[in-house]
């Protein structure tokens, strides 16, 4: 492993041992974590894997649970109907996982024999496993020396070797450093270790440098600098795009959802049907043409916002009337049993407006 930095601090070289025996006093109780000294499961360390994917440990454990208790092993997931699958993801976000989740334990349970591949070349074949994911299920999960780069990862080395390149330029020289510093032995409880520092000490403002078990050996702290890093780029701003989403009605008060498209943003999961979101504001008549109906349209006090990844969107809401709808894919649900239905996030927005307004 490296042994200095530029700033002529020497980084020593039990670093490792030392993380290790603080990971062994003190690791996180997670439910999807091995106990100490057992196996871990890889149908588990997948599974919270993919959910741990630009989501917090907080707000996955209950979903984590609630999965194993429907689906306890690959096998049972690859035989669940997509449907039922989006619907237990809601407030998850980032859809396209759930997609590709439920794709990967069917080609799992089909073509591997119930079995996940335990090298990272092989694991990046799958569905939904990128690099991180690769890494990480083939070390925790096999015990492959892996280095496993997340965001608390890349913040306790870039204070570690005192890296003042901002994200994300710095990301190559903080991975060369990540994998010196990877042991051939516990890469699994090694990787898990560097999240779990960074997660409880080495904290993105206000570290707890007195606690930590790498002080002495940590660059940045020896010249006060480590809440200056990891250093950023400034974010460029969110370009905003509207649409319009109509609120149609039946007699009988139920209202129309359709399925979105499999492929592109919340594919496969069920909306209140709207216009294209783009990045002009909608005239109303000019939006009518897009309607699931012909119909007397109204429009509803107030606007939705949402945030993604790429962009803000602010949608505004026309409520009409119908028998019949051409909406493809189209189904009327009664208010009362929207819950049914995989509706995003967003969409569980537009319903909370639609009905508080009317």
């Amino acid at each position: 492993m490296p042994r200095r930095h530029a700033s002529s601090h020497r980084i020593p070289s039990d670093l490792a041992d030392r993380l290790l025996a603080w990971y062994d006093r003190h690791a996180r109780v997670l439910p999807w974590r091995a106990k100490a000294g057992a196996r871990a499961d890889p149908y588990r360390v997948w599974l919270s894997e993919i959910m741990l994917q630009q989501t917090t440990v907080a707000t996955v454990g209950p979903y984590f649970r609630d999965f194993l208790t429907r689906w306890p092993t690959v096998e049972d997931l690859a035989a669940a109907d997509l449907d039922a699958v989006l619907h237990a993801w809601q407030g998850l976000g980032y859809y396209a996982r759930a997609r590709n989740l439920h794709r990967c334990a069917r080609l799992v349970s089909a073509e591997l024999g119930g079995r996940f591949p335990d090298s990272e070349a092989d694991l990046l074949r799958l569905p939904g496993v990128g690099a991180y994911t690769a890494a990480a299920i083939a070390a925790i999960a096999f015990g492959r020396r892996a280095t496993v780069m997340d965001g608390n990862v890349e913040r306790v080395i870039a204070r570690l070797f005192n890296v003042a390149e901002p994200l994300p330029r710095a990301k190559p020289a903080l991975r060369r450093f990540a994998e010196a510093l990877t042991p051939a032995a516990r890469a699994g409880d090694h990787a898990q270790a560097m999240m779990d520092l960074g997660a409880t000490i080495c904290l993105p403002r206000k570290p707890k440098c007195m606690l930590c078990p790498l002080a002495d050996g940590c660059a940045a702290r020896s010249t006060g600098n480590q809440e200056a890093l990891p250093a950023k780029l400034p974010k460029a701003v969110r370009p905003k795009r509207h649409g319009v989403v109509f609120w149609t009605l039946r007699r009988d008060g139920a209202v129309l959802l359709r399925r979105r498209p499999e492929n592109g943003l919340l594919g496969g999961l069920f909306e209140v049907p709207s216009t294209e979101w783009r990045a002009a504001p909608w005239d109303i008549d000019e939006a009518k043409a897009a309607a699931p109906a012909r119909t007397s349209w109204r429009a509803l006090e107030g606007v939705v916002r949402h945030g993604f990844t790429h962009f803000e969107l602010e949608l505004s809401l026309l409520v009409g009337s119908a028998r019949n709808a051409g909406a493809e894919g189209g189904v009327w649900c009664p208010v009362d049993r929207l819950s049914d239905y995989a509706l995003p996030t967003l969409m569980k927005k537009v319903v909370r407006h639609a009905l508080a307004k009317l």
